[in-house]
């Protein structure tokens, strides 16, 4: 297959976990320095900094989210059609600079830490060392039947 071909399926027909990765932006250099990550997948809640376009110095929080258009929409960032309706404005995810984190999600905090994720948390009778009780065997003796002649 071509090479063409491959970045074309990946661009314009992508599976969903390619698809979520695109939705990838850059994080500002306070959150650099802090979780030593250059860029993080948006979600729903983190502040932003528009850094390209129309709309280029806008800060917001991200309302919505677009995986087929690969964008967000921003709280405050609207046009106006002629009749005057309002309607949201999707920018896409690389013109974007995250300057805050939406905390609610745990994992993807400990995730970006670079911390060890555990499957379950630990209670406090796991921690304790249980101690191994030595095992009884009990022996069984067996009468054996003397056969007669």
């Amino acid at each position: 297959m071509k090479p063409t071909k491959s970045r074309n399926q990946l661009i314009y027909n992508p599976t969903f976990h390619t698809r979520s990765k695109q939705l990838g932006s850059q994080l500002s250099e306070e959150l650099r320095k802090k979780y030593g990550k250059k860029s993080v997948r948006v979600v729903e809640g983190d502040s932003i900094k528009i850094v390209r376009g129309e709309f280029k110095g806008v800060d917001g929080k991200i309302s919505k989210i677009s995986t087929e258009k690969s964008s967000v929409a921003i709280e405050g960032v609207k046009k106006e059609k002629t009749k005057g309706d309002k309607f949201d404005v999707y920018i896409h995810t690389s013109n974007l600079l995250v300057t805050g984190l939406n905390t609610e999600d745990k994992w993807r905090i400990t995730k970006l830490e670079g911390k060890k994720i555990d499957e379950k948390p630990k209670t406090d009778v796991e921690k304790t060392p249980k101690k191994e009780t030595p095992k009884e065997t009990k022996v069984v003796k067996t009468q054996k039947k003397e056969v007669e002649k």
